[in-house]
């Protein structure tokens, strides 16, 4: 069974950085917010939610997916990058419909459970 794309109403990019990498990501971030338009969330230095990892949080719309991946995909500059969709289910939407730029990593999704 197929599911309609209308279902995802945005997409949420998890930047994901250490302490050697934290100028980096929060440049990165920044930039994104400026030249795409995209909804910066906190630049967090511990672990939130089901990331492994510190993090900040890239908000856009469905319909600017054309536009903020390939710029991602482009100037992450060996940043690793989490992104999912909003569809409403959230254990779904960071196990099913997920995607990599760089390395994955095991999310923590007992909170879905």
């Amino acid at each position: 069974m197929t599911q309609p794309s209308s279902q995802i109403s945005a997409y949420h990019a998890h930047v994901y950085f250490d302490s050697n990498s934290l100028h980096q990501a929060e440049e990165f971030c920044e930039q994104a917010r400026y030249i795409l338009g995209v909804a910066m969330g906190r630049v967090h230095q511990k672990l939130v939610g089901p990331h492994p990892e510190w993090s900040c949080q890239l908000s856009f719309s469905a319909e600017q997916i054309g536009e903020v991946l390939p710029w991602l995909m482009l100037n992450r500059n060996g940043l690793t990058l989490f992104i999912h969709p909003v569809t409403g289910n959230d254990l779904d939407d960071h196990t099913k419909y997920i995607m990599w730029l760089g390395d994955s990593k095991p999310l923590n999704i007992e909170q879905f459970l």
